[in-house]
C-alpha cells in the first residue's frame, strides 16, 4: 500500500507592509518631521500643502494623508495650534497691540484672526490677554515649556465643524425633512 504523501506545509505568506503607512516608512517619517519643523521654526509663513509636499517629495495628497496619520491632525490645523500658541505667548508676555500680533503671527486679517482665536479658545484675543495678565504673577514658577503645553489648544476637529456644533441648538434647519 503507497503511503500518502505529506504536504509541505510552507509558512504562510506575510503581509507586504503598506505603503500609505508613514510610521512605517523612516525614511518619510524625517521628511514629514523636517516639514513640521519648518512650519515649527516659520509658523507666520504661508505654508500651503504643495510647498509642504515639494519640501518632502511625494505628492500633496500623500503628503496631507501622511502628516494627519503621523501626527492625528492634518497640516493646516497643526499650523493653526502653532500659531494660537504663539499668540497666546505675544498676548501674555508683550506689549504689542492684537493687530500687530495677528500680523507678526501670520493671519492677512485681524477680523479672521479674532474669529479663529475665539472659537478655538473660546475668549476673544483681549480677554485672553487680561486673563493671562492677571494669572501672571502664579505662572511665574512654571516652566515655558509646561505651561506652553497646558495652554495648547485642541484642535481634533475643525475650527468650522466646532462652531457648527456650538451653533447647532441656535439656527434652525434651511430644509425640513419629509417623513
Amino acid at each position: 500500500m503507497p503511503t500518502p504523501r505529506r504536504r509541505s506545509r510552507s509558512p504562510a505568506p506575510r503581509p507586504a507592509p503598506a505603503r500609505d503607512d508613514p510610521l512605517l516608512d523612516p525614511a518619510l517619517l524625517r521628511r514629514l518631521l523636517r516639514a513640521k519643523d519648518r512650519m515649527d521654526a516659520a509658523s507666520h509663513e504661508a505654508w500651503p500643502v504643495a510647498r509642504l509636499a515639494a519640501l518632502c517629495g511625494v505628492s500633496e495628497a500623500y503628503f496631507a494623508r501622511s502628516f494627519k496619520r503621523a501626527y492625528g491632525m492634518p497640516p493646516h490645523r497643526y499650523l493653526l495650534t502653532r500659531r494660537i500658541e504663539q499668540a497666546n505667548t505675544l498676548l501674555r508676555d508683550t506689549e504689542l497691540s492684537i493687530t500687530e500680533i495677528a500680523f507678526a503671527t501670520g493671519w492677512e486679517s485681524l477680523g479672521t484672526f479674532g474669529r479663529i482665536f475665539r472659537d478655538v479658545t473660546g475668549r476673544s484675543p483681549g480677554a485672553m490677554r487680561v486673563a493671562a495678565r492677571a494669572a501672571g504673577d502664579r505662572l511665574d514658577r512654571v516652566p515655558a515649556c509646561v505651561l506652553k503645553a497646558a495652554q495648547r489648544p485642541d484642535l481634533t476637529s475643525a475650527v468650522l465643524e466646532k462652531r457648527r456644533r456650538m451653533g447647532a441648538g441656535t439656527l434652525r434647519p434651511s430644509t425640513k425633512e419629509v417623513s
